[in-house]
């Protein structure tokens, strides 16, 4: 049974596998492609931007970090000439506490300042890469296409294209048809002159007793022409000779 399962999982996958490749279009997927690897560009130029707000803000910290050690300083000063040496030792303790905060500022700095070099660095390549594949991505693009026109071209001049194909076989199925009648007209012609079919208007005779009815028809019509020569050699037609004859007969007692 799992080996009747194994066999259908296949047939399946093979017949998507077979479906996908039919419908996948190289310059859509070259497309699709270009346009992840912008949204990875993007990706990689916002985090490099993080990073230096990131690193920005840290030097504001340290710049006010400095000022009020500068100010802690000065009033240190001002507390030891006032004689007030325990406001001075305050001063500098807070000045000593902000001293180490923005050694601790400065380290974070380094870190983000490398880690912006980095994402520069990475951001200047990933950009080359990806205006090399669009460039790449055109050539192959415009070659594809001009391969599939030829490849259009070619199975319409030689009748593999479907719509060629079509045109192709109504071509084929006139012909046949034609030669077909052609064929059946020649036929019935030949049957016709053998006499092998009857002419259904000769109430079922052969050709010998039609031609036998036709040499008599011809000998009537002769018949009737000689006998015709004959009255107009005694002198006229029958019309004129019962003209004449009608007087003679009124003359007579």
């Amino acid at each position: 049974m799992s080996s009747v399962m194994q066999r259908i999982a296949l047939i399946f996958r093979s017949k998507a596998n077979t479906a996908l490749d039919a419908a996948e279009d190289p310059r859509e997927t070259l497309d699709y492609s270009y346009v992840k690897q912008q949204e990875l560009l993007q990706k990689v130029r916002r985090g490099l931007a993080d990073v230096a707000t990131s690193r920005k803000r840290l030097e504001l910290q340290i710049q006010q970090l400095e000022q009020q050690s500068s100010k802690l300083e000065q009033q240190a000063q001002q507390a030891l000439a006032a004689g007030r040496e325990d406001l001075a030792r305050e001063a500098l303790t807070r000045r000593s506490a902000l001293q180490q905060q923005g050694s601790d500022l400065a380290a974070q700095h380094a870190n983000l300042q490398r880690e912006e070099e980095k994402l520069t660095t990475a951001s200047q390549r990933l950009q080359a890469k990806v205006e090399a594949f669009r460039t790449r991505k055109e050539s192959l693009k415009a070659t594809y296409t001009a391969a599939e026109a030829q490849t259009k071209i070619n199975e319409a001049f030689s009748g593999v294209s479907e719509e060629m194909g079509d045109v192709g076989l109504a071509i084929e199925r006139a012909e046949d048809k034609t030669a077909q009648m052609q064929a059946r007209a020649s036929a019935v012609d030949e049957l016709i002159a053998t006499g092998a079919l009857n002419d259904p208007m000769s109430s079922g005779k052969d050709d010998i007793s039609r031609e036998l009815e036709q040499m008599a028809a011809t000998s009537d019509v002769e018949t009737e022409l000689a006998r015709m020569k004959g009255q107009l050699g005694t002198g006229g037609t029958p019309a004129q000779i019962e003209s004449q004859a009608e007087p003679a007969r009124e003359d007579k007692p």
